[in-house]
């Protein structure tokens, strides 16, 4: 979990169901969405509460996109990331990434122990930049 040959591998695919996704300019899913979006991700958001986000069709869960899904990108807290880690498996998704802060050690084996590449409390947005900016300064914009 969260060596840099595992956060290669998942930078390196492409379709990206962001849990928590929020609409709002400004808050750290919608910035790193917006990043991952501006240079070559698919974003598709997963909030109950919108019908769409970053002009992408949002839907309520991850077992109702109808589509594969690569990674599942998490910006939910901690206690709520074990039924998220029970659907990315259910959907056969290929790896998860939980945000800044979001640390849960049992979801996070749950989710290696299925076969899943994991990297937990980073930033998908700041290891982005840094393997593709050679003069990256470590910091996130969140």
């Amino acid at each position: 979990m969260n060596e840099s040959g595992t956060i290669k591998k998942i930078l390196d695919l492409k379709i990206i169901a962001v849990v928590g996704l929020s609409p709002k300019p400004g808050r750290p899913s919608n910035n790193v969405a917006t990043y991952l979006q501006s240079v070559g991700y698919k974003i598709i958001p997963v909030n109950p509460g919108h019908a769409e986000i970053l002009g992408e069709k949002c839907y309520p869960d991850l077992k109702s996109i109808p589509n594969p899904v690569e990674v599942v990108d998490v910006f939910r807290r901690p206690e709520q990331v074990e039924p998220i880690i029970d659907q990315a498996i259910t959907i056969n998704t290929k790896a998860v990434w939980l945000q800044d802060g979001v640390v849960n050690q049992a979801a996070a084996q749950k989710a290696e122990n299925a076969g899943l590449l994991v990297v937990m409390d980073d930033c998908m947005l700041r290891q982005h930049q840094a393997q593709n900016d050679p003069n990256y300064a470590p910091h996130c914009e969140i």
